[in-house]
């Protein structure tokens, strides 16, 4: 449940549901029926019944860079592995509440700080071998490899130290937290059980980086999730097929899932994932402008889909400077600007000048919501009401840069050693709302002598610069949280945080205020009391606007679309969007 970089790659009345983080309640009953296989219990989905067969056609933006569930950080990797594979306790997307999922059930410590988990027995992986404890003691030991470097290891670091998983016996497993964790459950989903018996040879080996990349053969890949792989052929689809030793089964006793194949087909832009959908060929359509969706809503009742705005999601854009550590990467030109960046004054000043307002309108038709901070409108339980929402000022802009010593002449900003203030953006070039937020950013700035230049980048080498060469001056990016806890953006706020973007990966925290919010995070972490923890958060917030590591800018509505025929879709706003039901969709 980690935040993932939108595109490589959150709510509304659950207000109560992490009020029970530590408290087990009635997600840990669940129905259990006994059939097709001596001992297999498997769980019964809500739901209305669908019926077999049929194929689903969904198109990404871009090809997964992986199938590896512990190394994908792109949304396109994670899409395709959300439907091949499943965690131990499931957030359902429609509820907001956990649920069981492989485990069966589970039971709390007095102290708040076991979880002794019991798995479902008799359960198969998508190649017919046994699901066991020895599975989930692997993949643990996986995620917390700190050579392996997963996104997740943040989430399952307690008071410092790594969670210690127990095997009890062959269908019961027990997690030690050195502290009481506030979202303990809620940690769970999204981590994928592996198959030890596919890939413990390459994690031994030092190899795991390159296991399940997408040549392998299909034999090589197992999950637990509702469909396995049937093909990769690249630059154009990866097709899944129904998973026949999947555990779950619908109310009337059908197994699921009811769709015999799901294909990805890539379609590397917008505007091209919009005519097949209109014309048919492809069958959900989610991430999409609202430019689209009102021309879309125009022909809906004729072409046969249906259209939903789900209002304000957990995603939140920003603008963000280079405030890495350059001394190892020979960048002088890009290090020079740094002084700039490094100003607080230089990055209130850009805020100040840029019209949120405008491109809530100008770049989502007014379905978006402008943002000073990470937590959108439809976060409603961790919304921090005081972060104030300042109009767009020039003004105050020019008076910021006259204190910080900048100058102008002729219209153009001038630091205080008379050289001309300009820098680029990068942004992704196939993400068409960020290149015209882009743009929009770059005249608004042009307004305080600024020049600015958008560079569009094909995504991967976006993210290549931005974790690894740090060869950038500004960024344009999304975020998105697969859960509206503050736990799921450990991962982004901890100065050591695999997505801590403006500085990733340090050893220590670079700022005083970044070591406030090392503390903070970890304070929250561990802190059961409701109340407690959203000042804890609150002040995050309040430090991130303060301090504008990232100028949040806007949160996108959820836009989802889905021809007439798709059964059961239930859209959310949490990802996935559409597909978080993938098992119980099904073809009229």
């Amino acid at each position: 449940m980690s935040a993932r970089i939108y595109g490589m790659g959150k709510i509304r009345s659950w207000v109560k549901c992490f009020v029970l983080a530590i408290t087990i309640a009635s997600a840990c009953s669940s129905t259990l029926a006994l059939s097709w296989q001596a001992g297999e219990e498997r769980m019964i989905a809500d739901g209305a019944p669908g019926h077999a067969g049929g194929r689903l056609v969904v198109a990404l933006r871009s090809e997964p860079k992986t199938l590896n569930p512990v190394q994908a950080v792109d949304e396109p990797s994670r899409d395709v592995i959300r439907c091949l594979t499943a965690d131990l306790i499931h957030i359902n997307r429609g509820s907001l509440k956990t649920e069981p999922s492989l485990a069966r059930s589970w039971k709390v410590s007095n102290d708040g700080r076991q979880y002794t988990l019991e798995l479902r027995r008799g359960l198969r992986f998508s190649d017919g071998q046994p699901f066991t404890a020895d599975d989930v003691i692997f993949s643990f030991q996986v995620y917390l490899d700190e050579k392996i470097n997963s996104s997740q290891r943040d989430l399952l670091v307690v008071g410092g130290k790594p969670i210690v998983v127990v095997k009890v016996d062959a269908d019961t497993v027990r997690f030690e937290l050195a502290k009481p964790y506030a979202a303990a459950e809620r940690l769970f989903d999204g981590v994928a059980i592996l198959p030890r018996h596919l890939l413990e040879d390459s994690y031994r080996s030092g190899n795991f980086s390159q296991a399940w990349n997408l040549s392998m053969p299909p034999s090589r890949f197992a999950g637990l999730g509702p469909f396995r792989l049937k093909e990769y052929v690249p630059g154009q689809r990866v097709a899944l097929e129904r998973n026949p030793y999947y555990w779950k089964s619908d109310r009337a006793g059908s197994q699921l899932p009811y769709l015999n194949e799901v294909v990805f087909q890539f379609v590397p832009s917008e505007d091209a994932q919009v005519i097949r959908f209109q014309s048919g060929d492809t069958d959900v359509l989610s991430r999409f402008s609202a430019e689209n969706f009102a021309v879309l809503q125009k022909q809906q009742s004729m072409k046969g889909y249906h259209l939903d705005d789900l209002g304000p999601g957990l995603e939140y854009n920003f603008l963000f400077f280079n405030l890495n550590d350059l001394s190892q990467k020979g960048l002088p030109e890009i290090a020079k600007k740094q002084v700039w960046f490094q100003d607080l004054r230089f990055r209130q000043a850009v805020s100040a000048a840029i019209d949120r307002d405008g491109i809530v309108r100008l770049v989502y038709s007014g379905r978006a919501s402008p943002i000073w901070d990470q937590v959108t409108p439809g976060n409603k339980l961790w919304l921090d009401e005081k972060i104030a929402h300042p109009t767009r000022s020039l003004d105050h802009a020019h008076q910021l840069l006259q204190s910080a010593g900048f100058s102008w002449n002729n219209g153009a900003l001038l630091d205080a050693h008379g050289n001309a203030v300009e820098f680029s953006i990068l942004t992704s070039s196939s993400n068409a709302q960020r290149m015209k937020m882009a743009t929009i950013i770059q005249d608004d700035l042009s307004q305080l002598g600024i020049k600015v230049q958008v560079v569009p980048l094909e995504f991967h080498a976006l993210v290549d610069r931005l974790q690894n060469s740090y060869n950038y001056e500004a960024a344009m990016m999304g975020l998105v949280s697969g859960d509206a806890d503050p736990t799921s953006e450990m991962n982004v706020w901890l100065s050591s945080g695999e997505t801590h973007l403006w500085h990733p990966n340090q050893d220590k925290p670079a700022t005083p205020w970044e070591s406030e919010m090392d503390q903070l995070m970890q304070r929250q972490l561990v802190t059961l009391d409701y109340a407690k923890r959203k000042l804890l958060y609150d002040r995050v917030q309040e430090i991130v606007a303060e301090n504008l590591p990232i100028i949040c800018l806007v949160s996108p509505n959820i836009l989802v679309g889905a021809a007439n025929r798709v059964g059961n879709f239930r859209p959310a706003i949490l990802v996935p969007y559409a597909l978080w039901n993938v098992e119980q969709l099904y073809i009229q």
